[in-house]
Parts: structure tokens; sequence; C-alpha cells
């Protein structure tokens, strides 16, 4: 662990976009660990990125699928800053065994009292004595296991582009961009729009392959040529060999480590 003074108060983070079990999941931590004072809950992966980068939390608790962002994509922020993460999921029982192959804790919805307290203890443990796991790379192991493969996996994009349709190969794409009620398909070749939302072209992308940089944004990490800050004081990429801006959210900036 690294961040976190021995004796502070633990800083906890919430992230469930279904308001019941948000409500559910508090309810149920309160009782199992009745000394925390300090939590903060968030309905989308978007809202929980902003509260890593604002709170720091120690421990985060983080519903694998959410608006906007995912779990995962949280957890690697929370990792980097030095906290622990439990995931809440609604996969099967088959599924689960990517996260015990993952090393990474989970609860299985819907959360079940004694269930979270065993989490809570294990946590404590952890806290109490910090390991020097790799959990970043755990986080990248059970992302892969839960990867989109095969024919779930965008192939083709049929976007509109003028008075015509456009078969887009995804090899071709360098960023998608939301444009108010449209997404931007742009290609070295030139652009095109779909009426696709881009939590739904997440879910169909190759996560090695693309990356989402901002609320808005989704580009291909081969086209990055390097990340600034502007005079203005936002986070911008430029693409290699082109003049596209794009803007970086910082609480994306935990993926561009080292680059």
């Amino acid at each position: 662990m690294i961040g976190r003074v021995s004796g502070e108060p633990v800083k906890v983070l919430v992230a469930e976009d279904e308001a019941p079990q948000r409500a559910a999941l508090l309810s149920m931590l309160a009782e199992a660990w009745p000394d925390l004072a300090d939590v903060t809950a968030c309905e989308d992966g978007v809202a929980a990125l902003q509260a890593v980068a604002e709170r720091r939390p120690d421990v985060a608790f983080l519903d694998i699928r959410m608006p906007g962002v995912s779990g995962l994509d949280v957890a690697r922020a929370v990792v980097a800053s030095g906290g622990l993460v439990v995931f809440t999921t609604a996969y099967d029982q088959y599924a689960i065994g990517a996260f015990e192959a993952g090393a990474v804790d989970y609860l299985l919805k819907p959360v079940q009292p004694a269930r979270l307290a065993r989490a809570v203890e294990r946590l404590r443990e952890r806290l109490a004595q910090p390991s020097q796991d790799d959990l970043q790379s755990r986080v990248d192991e059970l992302e892969a296991r839960l990867r989109p493969r095969g024919d779930r996996l965008i192939r083709w994009i049929s976007a509109s582009a003028g008075d015509s349709v456009r078969m887009i190969g995804i090899d071709e794409v360098l960023f998608f961009q939301a444009r108010d009620k449209y997404v931007q398909v742009v290609t070295v070749d030139g652009e095109a729009v779909i009426r696709t939302p881009l939590k739904e072209l997440l879910a169909g992308l190759d996560p090695e392959v693309f990356w989402q940089v901002h609320r808005g944004v989704i580009v291909r990490v081969a086209a990055i040529e390097r990340v600034y800050k502007d005079e203005l004081g936002k986070w911008r990429l430029c693409l290699r060999g082109r003049g596209d801006e794009l803007p970086v959210s910082a609480a994306f900036l935990h993926r561009f480590r080292g680059m």
C-alpha cells in the first residue's frame, strides 16, 4: 500500500449504478464496518474516477458494469493510488472463476451480509499489513478473462457518411468521439457518424487496442503520440502524423503512466 498514513481513517468508495443496490450495500457496510466514517458513494464509473482522483480511497467496492466507465477502469485508478478493490458482480457462478483466478476479492449480487463481513475482515487484515502484491497485473488478468472474444468483438462498423453508408473495418478506426446525439468515427481516410453510444461500443472493443480517455472519447492506443497539459491546464493528446488533438480527463491519466 502507498499513500496511507497509519492511524488515519480508512477512506472507502462505493460505486454502483443501481440506486437500491447501492443503498443496500452502504447499509450492510455500515453494519459490517461500524467504525468506518469516510465513505463516498457514486452512481457511475465517471463519477467514481473523479472520486478516486480527489479522495484517493483506501478501499473501493466497484460494480463491474457501470455506465460510462467500467469497474475495471476504476479499479486501475484505485490500485495506482495504492488502494484495494472488491468487485461486486451479477455474473453467474461459471464466470466467477475469472474473479477467483484474478486473485481479487468479489461479492456476488445480491450481496449477502455474511459474505460482505468476510470481505471486510480480509480488507482490515490487508490494511493492517500491506502486501507487495502486483494488484495492477491482477486487474489486467481479470480483464483479459472477462474480455469479449470472437464474434463478441466488433469487426465492422456501418456508418453514415453524407448520403451514403460506409463500411469501416475496426482496424481502420483511429478514434470515436461523442457529438450530441451521434458518435463520430474517425479513420485515416475520413470520418463518419453512428448512433451507437460510446458505452455500448466499449463493450465490443478490445481494451488492449482502444482506451477511453475522456467521457466522450475512445482512442486507438497505437495512434497516440503524446499527452500534454495545455496553457489552460487541460490535458490533451496528439495522434501520430495528424493534427487531431483530443481531450483527456484527469480521471483517465493513470492509463498513461510511463508513456
